[in-house]
């Protein structure tokens, strides 16, 4: 038997370059094994889960979903679809909810780090977050589960949820494992943490042209390009590690050299990454511009995943409720 990959996205529109080289080209390489069955989603009842636009949803799902099919996910190959689609998914959830105590919800970190960034906005839904996460991979009992060591703590619920209902009623769920793919880290244009849509200026989508990437490197902070030592964190640093995963690793080293010589001519440097940027996204962006075109085949694309992935998720659903005594 195949084993499963489970993995979202956030419905929050267009997918940057963090997204593509963090998630999705790692996405695209389990696709072709053939050992795997994979399943990925937009996670569009987890954006509910904080402040969002009910007119804008919809819109943004779609987006997610375009980014997908433009960088070279296959529906042929992967289940490709919308958590809301799939009511088995806040079904399972609230199951899992009758197992897990509010203290042990309450000790998440990511859950502290939420409730102050919306003090205004502390929701039932929020608190559930990791028991829906939770539900949506066990759901189709994925074994794996590529996301980042920031959703660590999360993937420990499922794992504890997971033994809870094994041990309480019997049920044959996996503790599903985090794993890396071959896929790289992109980190923020401002010089701290990663690429991310919540921070302003921090970012480079997938739909950017090339003067708007121009524009937004110029905008990156840079020292006077020279220096005994080159520095090892910062936006100085992030410049590199761009140049090193467009321009490759010896143009980076011959920029590191220039720095401790005769230095760096920062415009020069950053024109010529934002024309290789580019050219990496060009392609993309002639698919996604094709795509457009074509509403019907992006909504067949999420309706016909959404029937494989109910295959799976309604026999998980009907061996739970019937551990649990609900039939």
């Amino acid at each position: 038997m195949k084993q499963r990959v489970f993995s979202g996205t956030r419905a929050t529109g267009k997918l940057h370059l963090g997204n593509y080289f963090g998630a999705v080209k790692g996405y695209i390489a389990l696709q072709e094994n053939p050992e795997l069955e994979c399943l990925y989603m937009v996670m569009d009842l987890h954006a509910i889960t904080t402040p969002y636009n009910a007119r804008e949803l919809s819109q943004l799902s779609q987006d997610v979903i375009l980014d997908y099919l433009a960088a070279g996910l296959d529906p042929q190959k992967a289940i490709i679809t919308k958590q809301s689609l799939i009511p088995e998914h806040p079904y399972l959830s609230f199951l899992f909810a009758s197992i897990m105590s509010v203290a042990r919800m309450q000790h998440l970190p990511t859950y502290k780090e939420k409730i102050k960034q919306y003090p205004h906005n502390v929701t039932m839904a929020l608190l559930n977050y990791p028991i829906l996460m939770a539900a949506d991979i066990l759901l189709y009992k994925a074994s794996l589960v590529p996301v980042g060591i920031d959703q660590e703590p999360h993937l420990e619920i499922a794992r504890e949820v997971a033994r809870k209902m094994n041990d309480l009623y019997q049920t044959s769920f996996p503790q599903p494992q985090r794993f890396a793919t071959a896929s790289g880290y992109v980190p923020s244009l401002t010089g701290e943490g990663k690429m991310s849509k919540s921070v302003v200026g921090s970012f480079i989508n997938l739909t950017d042209n090339l003067e708007t990437i121009k524009t937004k490197l110029a905008a990156v902070p840079t020292d006077s390009g020279t220096g005994k030592v080159v520095p090892s964190q910062g936006s100085i640093t992030n410049l590199l590690l761009f140049v090193e995963l467009f321009q490759g690793k010896d143009k980076r080293l011959e920029y590191e050299h220039a720095y401790m010589g005769n230095g760096i001519r920062y415009g020069e440097l950053k024109n010529n990454l934002a024309q290789a940027i580019f050219n990496t996204l060009e392609p993309i962006q002639e698919k996604r511009s094709m795509l457009e075109k074509k509403p019907d085949y992006i909504q067949e694309v999420m309706s016909s995943g959404a029937k494989r992935a109910s295959q799976i998720a309604q026999a998980t659903l009907l061996e739970v409720k019937e551990k649990m005594g609900l039939l």
